[in-house]
């Protein structure tokens, strides 16, 4: 596991408690791997997961919304983050981890 990835699931595994997602996200970090968020919590998965949500971002730009020094949504707009799923799943995931 990368760096990145290993650093991104410390943090929101302090935010995601088992139980408390009804919905299932895959970050996908390009070259890096791939985090899932469900209701087990938190955990590096498989990138052909399924999931109720995709994100993809580059490594960058994933570290850069984790830092708080990129905004989730601008990025989102910009191109920079890519969204597969329902945009619904995106607004209760900023709700989840905020």
């Amino acid at each position: 596991m990368s760096e990145t990835l290993d650093t991104a699931i410390a943090r929101l595994k302090e935010k995601v408690q088992p139980g408390e997602m009804d919905f299932s996200v895959a970050l996908h970090v390009r070259d890096e791997g791939v985090i899932r968020l469900d209701e087990t919590g938190v955990s590096e998965s498989d990138e052909e997961a399924e999931a109720d949500l995709t994100l993809v971002a580059d490594a960058e730009t994933f570290a850069g919304i984790m830092d708080g020094s990129v905004n989730p949504a601008g990025a989102a707009m910009s191109g920079k983050v890519e969204v597969r799923g329902d945009y619904s799943y995106a607004m209760r995931l900023g709700s989840v981890l905020l």
